[in-house]
């Protein structure tokens, strides 16, 4: 995966050494020089360091923001890590931006322009770590005595469907020996019909013989 970090504080520094460390691509933006300078040397791993402001989209274009999988901000302040999530989101597309939150009462902000936003390093990283990412497959359950399983997956921001009109559950070219039975959404859950449409945060409800379930995460992605 590929990784635009902004900030390379004591947060932005410990993500981008345990995303490398795991064999990640990353790309971090900071604007102080000196930090910069010290962490082109001690990070370890495919990795670029851009001095520059994360909140201005040129900086951000060079540090491979268009084929960037995620987007986090990790700076000390949350004016900034708002405005650099929204330009990564609406101007570039990333599939999915997660902002650091330094005050809870900003919480609500974040949530309302759409923008993933967690106040814990540890999450952050486990977040991308565990592939909670887009089109990502959790594994639910393994039913009895077979090869199927059910597992949720993450409608993640799309680049080739409306997100705001969504996506046809019965227009999403599924592998053979899968099926999406249901979707979960922030207030309800639903059986799918033909009449059902998926959105950016929804979690599908797939049923699948576990040597599709690769295949089913790479149709998430490519939508």
């Amino acid at each position: 995966m590929y990784i635009v970090i902004n900030g390379g504080g004591k947060i932005g520094a410990y993500l981008a050494g345990v995303l490398l460390q795991s064999g990640n691509d990353v790309a971090l933006i900071e604007e102080d020089l000196q930090t910069a300078d010290r962490l082109s040397v001690e990070l370890q791993g495919r990795y670029l360091v851009i001095h520059g402001d994360g909140c201005d989209s040129k900086y951000q274009e060079d540090a491979g923001i268009r084929r960037a999988d995620v987007f986090v901000a990790t700076t000390g302040q949350d004016d900034d890590n708002l405005v650099s999530c929204e330009i990564a989101q609406r101007v570039f597309n990333v599939p999915r931006c997660i902002a650091r939150v330094n005050n809870p009462k900003n919480l609500r902000i974040f949530k309302e322009v759409g923008i993933e936003c967690v106040s814990s390093t540890t999450l952050i990283a486990n977040m991308i770590e565990e592939e909670a990412l887009l089109g990502s497959v959790s594994v639910v359950s393994s039913l009895t005595h077979g090869n199927v399983a059910l597992a949720e997956v993450v409608v993640p921001r799309m680049r080739n469907h409306p997100n705001d009109a969504g996506v046809l559950a019965s227009a999403i070219p599924m592998p053979e020996n899968s099926l999406i039975v249901a979707v979960a959404t922030r207030d309800d859950v639903q059986v799918v019909n033909e009449d059902t449409v998926l959105y950016p945060g929804d979690k599908a409800v797939v049923a699948a013989d576990n040597e599709v379930l690769n295949e089913v995460r790479q149709v998430f992605r490519s939508l």
